[in-house]
């Protein structure tokens, strides 16, 4: 199979299960933008990647990209073809934004967020969150266009959307929270 496939010379793009949109369309920026937020997500992961101390975070954001994933499939359907997605595979549901939330309550809760603006970058892996955060809240302004469109006549890949961003703040903050204690113990 090859890489190129010369279909999208035209500044067309296929999308799943079907269609094909100009390759600036609402539904392709939002989801492209989804998928800019997976490779910010990568950075963070990689610089997390041979850290025992951060193991568990490494992990959580591995499932935060599979997750965007589903978003992004979600974005890149056609609502006529909605009836053909497979929740968690294909498409977000509440559990999956419920699920979200929980993550985000027992992370303030291990790290209560700071009353003050946070200037990024404490260390490379939470400079990583943070950037992955904003493409994240870009993505988010893009679904909003979308559904005013009338693209997204379920709320959910944009509710996900959302509480990912929070999560990637949230995580950023631990992530320098962490550091900062191990220098101070170290």
């Amino acid at each position: 199979m090859k890489v190129y496939t010369k279909r999208g010379d035209d500044g067309t793009t296929g999308l799943l299960y079907g269609g094909r949109v100009d390759k600036d369309d609402l539904r392709t920026t939002a989801y492209g933008t989804v998928d800019e937020t997976v490779s910010a997500l990568g950075l963070a992961r990689a610089d997390m990647a041979d850290d025992p101390q951060h193991a568990a975070l490494h992990d959580l954001v591995l499932r935060i990209q599979r997750e965007l994933f589903v978003v992004g499939a979600q974005l890149a359907t056609l609502t006529e073809h909605w009836d053909r997605l497979e929740v968690g595979v294909s498409r977000v549901d509440d559990a999956m934004v419920d699920a979200l939330d929980g993550v985000i309550d027992d992370c303030v809760a291990r790290h209560p967020l700071p009353q003050y603006f946070v200037v990024p970058g404490g260390t490379r892996a939470a400079a990583a969150l943070d950037l992955a955060r904003t493409i994240c809240r870009r993505a988010e302004r893009h679904v909003v266009a979308l559904r005013r469109g009338g693209g997204l006549p379920d709320d959910a890949p944009l509710r996900y959307l959302n509480r990912c961003a929070d999560l990637l703040y949230v995580l950023a903050r631990e992530l320098e929270g962490t550091h900062l204690r191990s220098r101070e113990d170290g």
